[in-house]
């Protein structure tokens, strides 16, 4: 295998013209260039200089192996500076999870941030639920994941996963402009027994939120549709298709229905990160960092809409 001292050995021997000019760039004695060169050759079974009293000049294969080792040297230079990039946490790749309606606020703000400070970072980001994120978090393949999590439906704890809470989001609930509540500003749960609903999935444990929360009012929602596209949700609402359960986050478009605030103590989403304790990843503090502030716009946006 070729050693890579040696050949910078002869790359300043090319430079320099001589053994003495080499061993001054390379804070070395002419003897241990001598030495290095010697090496080479014996390495390489074939003569890269030729030596004359008072000359020295680069054979052939000499001149063709100093062209290999600038090449060697440029791409020695690149990885040293990749690699500053990466610990100054200037570069590399960050691995981000996220759920749908984080993007629609929350993200774009701290990824806006971030990509402005650090434009040679590379970001690949991954739609999903919570509880499909967090397997691929505990097991490296993400390095952090914007979550959410109902009290009506917590997901399984992991050892490996920390989560970084950041503000409850509420759940509001979305009617159409000509419904009974189309002109009320907070409603209770068990005002709206006998409605007809558009649902959501259920989440970790299979069984919605929403079935979970009326069955704490005494009765069974009835769902006309289920959907985790908010969007179509609240279209199929202004449709008069019945009414439904929208975290704040999800509202988006509001034109043609009217939304209300819930009042009901455990119906909200703890918005916030998962990490790993273990991540080493320095590009993850800088963008946790634009994170938590980003979280902190968004809840001071939330809370002067909705409190």
């Amino acid at each position: 295998m070729l050693n890579s001292a040696r050949l910078l050995v002869l790359l300043e021997i090319a430079r320099g013209g001589s053994i003495v000019a080499a061993a001054q760039a390379l804070h070395l004695s002419p003897s241990a260039v001598s030495h290095q060169l010697a090496r080479l050759e014996q390495e390489m079974g074939v003569a890269l200089v030729e030596r004359a009293p008072q000359s020295l000049r680069l054979t052939p294969a000499g001149r063709r192996l100093a062209e290999h080792s600038q090449a060697i040297a440029d791409l020695m230079a690149v990885a040293r500076d990749d690699l500053r990039g990466h610990s100054a946490g200037e570069a590399g790749v960050l691995r981000l999870g996220f759920f749908a309606s984080s993007g629609l606020e929350l993200l774009p703000r701290a990824l806006s941030a971030f990509a402005a400070s650090r434009p040679h970072a590379e970001l690949e980001l991954i739609l999903g639920q919570p509880h499909e994120l967090l397997p691929d978090l505990e097991a490296g393949r993400l390095d952090a994941a914007v979550v959410f999590e109902h009290p009506l439906d917590p997901w399984r704890r992991r050892p490996a996963v920390e989560v970084e809470l950041f503000f409850d989001e509420p759940q509001l609930i979305v009617v159409p402009l000509r419904h009974r509540l189309g002109r009320s500003s907070v409603v209770r749960l068990a005002a709206l027994e006998g409605e007809s609903w558009i649902g959501t999935r259920g989440g970790d444990t299979g069984e919605p939120v929403l079935e979970r929360a009326c069955a704490t009012e005494g009765f069974l929602p009835r769902v006309r549709c289920r959907s985790d596209h908010y969007q179509v949700t609240i279209a199929l609402a202004r449709a008069g298709m019945g009414i439904a359960l929208v975290p704040a986050l999800g509202l988006g478009d509001t034109a043609g229905v009217h939304v209300c605030r819930l009042d009901h103590p455990r119906l909200h989403r703890r918005i916030g990160v998962a990490t790993r304790a273990t991540n080493r990843n320095p590009l993850l503090r800088a963008f946790l960092t634009e994170l938590r502030s980003a979280a902190g716009e968004v809840r001071s946006l939330l809370a002067a809409q909705w409190s």
